[in-house]
């Protein structure tokens, strides 16, 4: 399979992105409470929690990311990612299998 991306977004809501780092892993995790989006996915940090959610717009999707609503499908309840680009927009990473 080739490699899949994922955009993080809204991480002002939460800490920011300053202390982000590339290769970092972060968890995934299906949010089937959330009463604005059936295919949210929370991104979560160690030590933190919730940093922000998957990407699942147009407007919010980053170069060749997949957005929340094409991977939803494609994991589990939870997963792991790993930053690879750390951008004004968005932070862009790897699903890791």
């Amino acid at each position: 399979m080739s490699n899949i991306y994922f955009t993080i977004t809204g991480l002002n809501h939460y800490y920011g992105n300053e202390f982000l780092e590339k290769e970092m892993v972060v968890y995934l995790k299906k949010d089937k409470d959330n009463e604005y989006d059936k295919e949210a996915i929370s991104v979560n940090l160690a030590g933190l929690g919730k940093i922000g959610y998957v990407a699942n717009s147009p407007y919010t999707v980053l170069g060749e990311s997949y957005s929340a609503g094409r991977l939803y499908d494609k994991i589990e309840d939870e997963a792991q990612g790993k930053i690879k680009f750390i951008l004004d927009k968005g932070v862009v990473c790897e699903l890791v299998e």
